[in-house]
């Protein structure tokens, strides 16, 4: 966590505590003056009636962050168009960041909507499980999951960290890259799929400095904290996950903890740097708990990418 991640999150907690302090010290005046049978407008004074909004606010947005946005999948769709296409055209649709739980979520949403988006190529960036018995229901989703064209996963630290006794793509047809390549052909036009998993970041120049004979380049790892270290390798398109968007954002401010390295620099969404496109994925699971079940203003995402010729 970044010193300003570290500044920011103290600061928001002090804040709710301290509204939520003094709310508990006004309605305990209020409960002292009614046993000692004197009349008191101590909840009705226009400060009072600030502070009882602000708890007011805060109540109704934890019940939107925790039984709304969760399940509220947004489809973010990018048309790349590049002089690498001669005729064909490549859909692809990216995943990340499902961390499946005992308690079903978001699987099912997700099946139905990649189903209508029909890709050709499906990715997922890391970080698939929360816990161990949830495990045949995320292999049931990526089983589901159709690419006529193929569909490729990398390991996030969650995967690496906590899961790797588990097979976690058994028969689920994806294919895990893992300081590898693939090329995926449509007609006479292809692309190159290169991924790494998470632990392994001194390993990007290894795998990025095959020969992909011009192909656009698309490079999988589960954060974006290599985005600075691609630089000049031929990466076309950087996909990753990891951040959430900080699963919860702040109105004008963002995301409140990224777990990047660059903090909230590269906190979701599109990117440009030195000729490289980065996505960053908000993912469609929760952090497991003790972290807050819980997303504001970090909707759960499905992303679509249209590589078409130029």
């Amino acid at each position: 966590m970044s010193p300003q991640e570290k500044l920011s999150l103290l600061l928001f907690l002090a804040f709710v505590f301290g509204v939520c302090g003094l709310e508990a010290l006004l309605l305990a005046r209020y409960a002292l003056s009614r046993i000692q049978r004197r009349r008191t407008r101590v909840l009705f004074t226009r400060p009072a009636v600030a502070l009882h909004s602000l708890v007011g606010i805060g109540i109704v947005c934890l019940l939107y962050g925790y039984f709304v946005e969760p399940r509220w999948i947004d489809v973010t769709e990018t048309v790349i168009r590049t002089a690498k296409l001669k005729s064909a055209g490549f859909r692809i649709v990216q995943i990340s960041d499902l961390h499946c739980d005992v308690t079903p979520r978001n699987e099912e949403r997700a099946i139905q909507i990649i189903q209508r988006l029909k890709p050709d190529i499906i990715v997922a960036t890391g970080d698939f499980l929360n816990r161990a018995p949830a495990l045949p229901r995320l292999q049931a989703m990526l089983r589901r999951l159709d690419a006529p064209l193929g569909k490729f996963a990398v390991k996030g630290n969650f995967d690496i960290g906590c899961w790797s006794d588990l097979d976690l793509f058994e028969n689920t047809g994806f294919r895990v890259l893992d300081r590898d390549t693939a090329v995926v052909t449509k007609q006479e036009d292809a692309v190159a799929i290169s991924g790494l998993s998470f632990g392994l970041p001194e390993a990007h120049r290894d795998v990025l400095q095959e020969p992909v004979d011009g192909r656009f380049r698309i490079f999988l790892f589960h954060t974006p904290d290599l985005i600075e270290d691609v630089r000049g390798l031929g990466v076309d398109l950087y996909l990753c996950g990891h951040t959430h968007g900080g699963q919860v954002a702040l109105p004008l401010y963002g995301a409140l903890i990224t777990f990047s390295k660059f903090g909230k620099k590269y906190e979701a969404g599109r990117y440009e740097f030195d000729g490289t496109m980065l996505y960053v994925n908000r993912g469609l699971g929760l952090e497991p708990a003790p972290a807050p079940q819980v997303r504001f203003l970090a909707r759960p995402e499905i992303a679509v990418f249209d590589i078409v010729p130029e």
